[in-house]
């Protein structure tokens, strides 16, 4: 009980002396005292359906990448604290829930900066209100950053860091189905793909065509069961190439199996959820020989960077599973993006982190320089004449040859590896190259 006395004099001893140079020094150690009585840790909230396949790799991604901040002594001396709530959007479209789940991350769990899965457009206007940074690390929407630009001092806060926009994905595509025609001869493609996916494909048929394509069928698949109706328009249509966009990692499995099954005399070039995991060989045992995904280096296992494979091992040492395009996304913004910004701000004050972020120019996982451009997307790496250099942000393509993936796209990334496109082992056009 004495103890308890003798502390309480203390304090009041600290709090007089406080206010008695409040008085005299114009509030300086009011300030002072008010910054030491914040929390000790950075908070960084993840919103995602925790519950869901991407959304318990995100929070492990986010999780381990804290851990290794920590490690190193934190940022500016306090250690990162994850904070996280299940917003459940992978099984469930409910917006309402969703906004009430994302705005707890905020007012209950008092984060700091958040990263979200996707929502962007709903959650950004939360972030808004409450003057928080919002990373979003997988919805490509372009109206999410175009806000940057249209209405800077409500939009600020809006960071994309795990994909390109929808505008750069339609480049990328197209012209990584440009590279695909300068190896095989090809010029007939077909779409398969999920319905929800038909606006950003259309956009791509209309480069394409461009380009000088013939897109002889484009219809969303009408199940991911079974893709035998929608292979054999695409043969009866005289398709050489296909480019799958299944996002459903059971769908992708089926997928390449009926595939390999039928030797479709076609070549597989475009994404599929869980192709470029290193899992996908076993899975498909060995029947995604020759298909070509895209995917992230740094899933892929290609060291694209000098932390891309140290990321990929410790990822898989600390959760014993592999990391995905998502985790390594939600990782880097928390290991790399968040903690140089921070530091070079000196605060967390958040218009000065804006401001630190809007200069980032470093190393991650997944780029050999992240740099965000004046809209808060990711500065994007393209193939082509044109093309920004392969050392910002890129979606390379790889093939399955004998249980490895190999880079074949971007062409500069195909060369630094060595590697060489193959064909299916089955017959097909191919067989009238020369």
């Amino acid at each position: 009980m004495s103890n308890s006395r003798a502390l309480t004099k203390i304090q009041s001893i600290i709090l007089i002396a406080i206010i008695v140079v409040v008085a005299v020094g114009g509030g300086v150690a009011y300030v002072f005292w008010r910054e030491e009585s914040q929390s000790e840790t950075i908070k960084i909230g993840i919103c995602a359906d925790l519950d869901g396949f991407n959304g318990k790799k995100i929070l492990q991604g986010a999780k381990l990448a804290a851990e290794q901040v920590n490690a190193e002594g934190g940022v500016l001396g306090r250690k990162i604290e994850i904070v996280a709530e299940d917003d459940d959007t992978e099984t469930r479209a409910n917006m309402e829930f969703a906004t009430t789940t994302y705005s707890r991350l905020i007012t209950v769990d008092g984060a700091d900066f958040t990263i979200s899965y996707w929502n962007a457009l709903v959650y950004q206007e939360i972030a808004s209100q409450h003057k928080k940074i919002l990373f979003i690390i997988n919805d490509s929407t372009d109206v999410f950053t175009q806000g940057v630009l249209d209405n800077y001092d409500k939009y600020k806060y809006n960071f994309r860091t795990g994909v390109g926009n929808n505008t750069a994905a339609v480049e990328g595509i197209s012209d990584s189905i440009s590279v695909c025609r300068e190896y095989t001869g090809f010029n007939k493609v077909a779409f398969i793909y999920g319905s929800f996916m038909e606006s950003l494909v259309s956009r791509i048929i209309e480069r394409l065509n461009e380009y000088g394509f013939d897109v002889v069928i484009s219809e969303p698949s009408t199940s991911f069961m079974s893709f035998s109706s929608a292979f054999a328009k695409a043969e009866d249509a005289g398709a050489e190439i296909i480019y799958p966009f299944l996002l459903f990692e059971g769908g992708g499995i089926q997928f390449v199996t009926e595939y390999y099954d039928r030797q479709s005399p076609t070549v597989l070039w475009g994404h599929i959820d869980l192709g470029s995991s290193n899992e996908f060989w076993e899975i498909t045992g060995g029947k995604c020989h020759s298909i070509t995904i895209n995917g992230y280096p740094v899933v892929a296992g290609y060291p694209l960077t000098t932390k891309a494979i140290p990321t990929k091992e410790a990822y898989f040492a600390r959760w014993d599973e592999e990391i995905n395009n998502h985790a390594a996304a939600a990782y880097d913004t928390v290991r790399f993006i968040l903690p140089d910004a921070i530091k070079r701000a000196g605060t967390i004050d958040t218009d000065a982190v804006i401001e630190a972020l809007e200069s980032t120019d470093i190393e991650t996982s997944l780029c050999r320089r992240f740099v965000f451009t004046n809209s808060h997307d990711m500065m994007v790496g393209k193939e082509g004449p044109n093309r920004l250099s392969e050392d910002y942000f890129i979606v390379a393509m790889f093939q399955w040859q004998n249980g490895v993936q190999v880079p074949v796209c971007p062409k500069a990334l195909k060369e630094e590896a060595g590697a060489t496109y193959i064909f299916p082992d089955w017959p097909g056009p191919w067989d009238n190259i020369n």
